[in-house]
């Protein structure tokens, strides 16, 4: 990525915490030799959620936190003592922000309004104590539930700019220009290809004491949605704009050919932006005549709303502020904004994409040295065995059946994975 502020494309690993394991403790107190069971559920693992910000602008404080681990749940303990649940964790992104899986490039979901939460990964759920297991048969059960595991996702989060107007065109068509006349926004300007490196955003003031935000991306070129120039890694930012301004310098040799590429170019990427409003600017025409004009307007497409502008001198500017704010409130743009849910159609990413875009990408903690990833031991009737009381076959048949109690819908065990008890009889 090029070295600025502006990130709109991280990649994070995050894992949930895993249950904590129920107790298998029996009651010891003065006079009760036979307390029975009292051993306390495990306690959760921590969530991992998505929350918005409106604090943020892009994803530049995750670029160097990369590692979102939530804690694991506390084990259970005597006297019915319920183990701690785990932290959770939350990750701030701004508005607008997707996320995907990175290893299929799932859509996995999109947060688009300031104080969203989304569940990203579910904390495990903490294995009964002993004390849910005792019966009138087995009225000393010394076995209980492990904690379900964590949970871990690569993920790609991405961030597509909130704004009214997105300004699509070839490199030198003006966008930049056009921006800094009609907002305060300086994007830099200058007259060679490619000038603007990143998107940008800039409130146009209107009458009354309104506003709308436009949004400026990087110049499209012939094969941008195939990963040519700069396209395919901005274009994202042009789907959750309710109109797109097409510009056209007027000194091209074909204002219709060059406005159906960079529509054929949008299709290519995403087909749900052609059902979007559009208005074609065709901006420079300060260096043309009325005449030219004229010659010029008989061969513009017919089916969207063209006007002549000029950022420069300010030929027009007024009524091109008024034809987008017209155009943003219009009948058929707000059924349109309803019918899609006030969001987009999100499709899946390319696999493929996803390793080229982070081929260079490795976790800096070690996996075989993390304690998260140890095997659960393994334990032989044999080993259980007390002074003065033993583990009957009856226990051990009655362990292996603990599928038949539908508690909470829990995890069916093995009776490998159980431990050993906490304390042992005296």
């Amino acid at each position: 990525m090029a070295e600025t502020n502006f990130i709109d494309y991280v990649k994070i690993c995050c894992r949930s915490g895993k249950g904590g394991r129920g107790s298998m403790h029996m009651h010891r107190a003065k006079y009760q030799p036979n307390g029975g069971p009292d051993g306390g559920d495990g306690g959760r693992g921590g969530h991992v959620y998505l929350r918005g910000n409106h604090n943020f602008w892009t994803l530049l404080h995750l670029r160097y936190d990369r590692h979102i681990f939530a804690g694991n749940g506390g084990n259970g303990g005597k006297c019915g003592s319920h183990g701690a649940n785990g932290e959770d964790r939350y990750i701030d992104v701004p508005p607008g922000t997707v996320a995907y899986d990175a290893e299929t490039g799932k859509y996995i979901c999109d947060v688009v309004e300031d104080g969203q939460v989304v569940m990203l990964l579910r904390g495990g759920r903490g294995g009964l104590g002993n004390q849910h297991f005792a019966t009138a048969t087995r009225q000393a059960p010394r076995f209980a539930q492990p904690g379900e595991p964590m949970q871990e996702l690569m993920v790609i989060l991405e961030l597509k700019l909130l704004a009214d107007v997105g300004l699509v065109g070839l490199p030198n068509a003006g966008k930049s220009t056009l921006v800094s006349a009609m907002s305060n926004a300086r994007p830099k300007i200058a007259n060679y290809p490619f000038t603007t490196m990143e998107p940008s955003l800039g409130i146009v003031p209107y009458r009354n004491g309104r506003s709308f935000v436009i949004a400026d991306i990087p110049g499209i070129i012939e094969g941008a949605s195939e990963g040519r120039g700069l396209g395919l890694r901005f274009l994202r930012h042009i789907e959750r704009n309710s109109l797109l301004l097409f510009m056209v310098p007027g000194d091209t040799d074909n204002i219709r050919k060059e406005y159906e590429l960079l529509l054929r170019e949008l299709e290519n990427f995403n087909p749900g932006l052609l059902n979007k409003h559009r208005i074609l600017a065709v901006t420079k025409s300060d260096l043309l005549d009325e005449e030219l004009e004229e010659m010029l307007a008989e061969d513009l497409p017919d089916d969207l709303p063209v006007i002549f502008i000029s950022a420069v001198s300010g030929k027009n500017m007024q009524q091109l502020k008024d034809m987008l704010w017209n155009e943003l409130n219009s009948e058929s743009n707000k059924l349109q904004s309803v019918a899609e849910g006030g969001s987009i159609v999100h499709r899946d990413r390319d696999v493929s994409t996803l390793g080229k875009d982070f081929a260079d990408w490795t976790p800096d903690y070690d996996e075989e040295n993390d304690e998260d990833f140890d095997e659960l031991e393994e334990y032989d009737f044999d080993e259980l065995e007390e002074e003065g009381s033993n583990v009957t076959p009856e226990d051990a048949e009655s362990a292996e059946e603990l599928e038949e109690y539908d508690i909470e819908d829990l995890k069916e065990y093995d009776i490998e994975e159980l431990e050993e008890p906490e304390e042992k009889r005296e």
